[in-house]
């Protein structure tokens, strides 16, 4: 099949979504499918890309999108177009929500999907109420596909899709958003050194963009507990929504009135090979998700199959604590400090959850996602055009 995935987000900029489509793309591309990439003016390429990449003269994704992609499809002509939805990244502007209701009245358009990557009421237009719920339930039941990634929004996309029989309704799982694969001649104790982390010294990975939602100021506060041996690493950096930009001023103050500087190292925006040799020179993972984790959390995924042992919070019920990671309330510094404090004394522990996690994280393969969404993809292309 002919494929487009639109997406706000793509690498180099930062953001996972960007990596899921980088991923999805690629895995797809693997399977013998013509796959471009639509997404908006960003950084240059990083050498990684291995699908065709088409970047739209849009700065922000307001009306104009409308002209904009379907200017780009008429040259393209696909069989499919999937759209990559986490609103954070369309400028929380709601013309993507309906660009699929737009295209309907186009003549041999081609079959739409979307992926609801992000469907919590907080995050989503704050203030928004009815309005916001509107516009979210309109993207995905206008389109003729709707992909959850997680069992809680796909029991909502059940509800907002019930009678419809003509929408296709799937959960697949995202995968981990880094491959294991650190650069040539990659060192474990020569990377630590270049990190100035000592063999006495414990090293904290934080994998992710700062935003309030994953617990990062937390985490920094359990820091103020634990003895001076502790250090943190902050592989990422500030989410480029404004909101998200004024929590990453909030956290480096915090660092600061703390007197943490000399023990929390900020990596910035990483490519996969430094992410994936940061999280290999780790000794544990640490992701207090303030919303619980989830495996819609591509960060997540990426530190379990990295094989580091992982604190988080209780989310997902197939994340067995003890087992896959270590669970600690979400919130409580003083008890997530006694959980790193834990972890890195127990090297029994340890290893337990680097043998779980990595095991867990196998299940999730782009290979089979992507064999997923050719199923998805499949069924649409068959299906009558729906009534409009």
């Amino acid at each position: 099949m002919k494929i487009v995935l639109l997406s706000a987000e793509y690498p180099p900029m930062p953001g996972g979504v960007g990596d899921y489509t980088r991923n999805l793309g690629t895995a797809l591309l693997q399977r013998g499918h013509d796959v471009t990439v639509l997404t908006g003016v960003g950084g240059d390429p990083d050498g990684q890309q291995k699908v065709q990449v088409v970047r739209l003269p849009l700065r922000r994704w307001n009306w104009r999108c409308w002209y904009v992609v379907r200017r780009a499809l008429v040259d393209l002509k696909p069989d499919i177009l999937h759209i990559q939805y986490q609103t954070g990244a369309y400028g929380m502007h709601p013309a993507i929500n309906l660009l699929p209701w737009r295209l309907r009245s186009w003549t041999n358009r081609p079959r739409i999907v979307a992926t609801a990557h992000d469907l919590l009421p907080p995050y989503l237009f704050p203030k928004a109420g009815p309005i916001r719920d509107w516009v979210t339930r309109r993207l995905l039941i206008d389109a003729d596909a709707a992909i959850a990634t997680n069992e809680v929004d796909a029991a909502l996309l059940r509800g907002w899709s019930a009678g419809r029989g003509h929408h296709v309704l799937a959960t697949i799982p995202i995968g981990a958003n880094v491959t294991v694969a650190p650069p040539p001649a990659y060192e474990r104790h020569a990377w630590r050194a270049r990190l100035g982390i000592t063999p006495e010294m414990t090293l904290v990975a934080y994998f992710g963009l700062i935003s309030r939602s994953k617990g990062i100021d937390t985490l920094v506060q359990a820091l103020t507990h634990l003895p001076e041996a502790f250090r943190l690493l902050v592989i990422g950096g500030e989410a480029t929504a404004p909101h998200d930009r004024a929590f990453a001023s909030e956290v480096l103050k915090q660092i600061a009135a703390t007197r943490l500087e000399g023990r929390v190292h900020m990596t910035g925006y990483c490519d996969e090979a430094t992410v994936s040799a940061h999280l290999l020179a780790s000794d544990l993972a640490v992701l207090p998700f303030v919303d619980g984790a989830s495996f819609r959390r591509g960060s997540l995924l990426a530190t379990l199959a990295h094989g580091v042992p992982t604190i988080t919070t209780p989310g997902a019920a197939a994340l067995i604590n003890k087992t896959h990671v270590l669970l600690t309330p979400a919130g409580d510094a003083a008890a997530l400090a006694d959980a790193i404090a834990l972890l890195a004394s127990d090297p029994t522990l340890r290893a337990r959850l680097s043998a779980g996690g990595a095991a867990l994280a196998a299940q999730f393969s782009w290979e089979e996602i992507a064999r997923r969404h050719e199923e998805v993809y499949g069924e649409v292309v068959e299906r009558k055009e729906a009534p409009r």
